[in-house]
């Protein structure tokens, strides 16, 4: 669980995986793409789908969905890729991340924010900053940072400093 609770009225991205619609701060989400051609990279763990160019720069790209135990999904025309930034250990990251859908933009209120329950919960709540409520719908929100480890995040720079083969690509695009 986040250590600090949600205090004030924030802006946050909803997007869906499954039938779970989660949300991203706005701050950490730098824009949001159009699934594109992903370039594998060996030796990555199952979750991360490989590298993207996004205006010069190699920017790595994970499965939520895989990263949450979820089963695969095929793409569709809403697919999206969120590229958003992570801080850990004092740096940025950049890192794309597959939604099966996002849907918009909108401002919650602290008070329409609840902890995460401790029990009957399938997602594990140290990811997790809260559950928002807007009319009858649950909205989990992410604390993105929390999402990977160290070690993970490691692994995902060592893939931008390596060139993408294009052999290695994967055509997500053509679902």
């Amino acid at each position: 669980m986040s250590e600090s609770p949600v205090t004030e009225t924030a802006q946050y991205l909803t997007f869906k995986l499954g039938d779970e619609v989660f949300a991203l701060d706005v701050i950490q989400v730098r824009e949001v793409l159009d699934l594109t051609t992903i370039t594998k990279v060996p030796r990555s763990p199952e979750f991360m789908r490989g590298v993207i160019n996004v205006r010069g720069s190699v920017v790595p790209v994970v499965d939520l969905r895989l990263k949450f135990g979820m089963p695969p999904a095929e793409t569709s025309l809403d697919t999206r890729i969120i590229v958003m930034e992570l801080f850990l250990d004092d740096e940025t990251t950049v890192l794309g991340a597959i939604a099966d859908s996002v849907h918009e933009v909108m401002e919650l209120e602290p008070d329409h924010i609840e902890k995460p329950p401790r029990i009957g919960s399938r997602w594990r709540t140290e990811f997790i900053k809260g559950i928002g409520k807007r009319d009858e719908q649950f909205i989990i929100i992410l604390d993105i940072d929390r999402v990977f480890s160290t070690d993970e995040l490691a692994i995902v720079e060592e893939s931008q400093s390596e060139p993408p083969n294009p052999e290695d690509e994967i055509q997500d695009a053509e679902a």
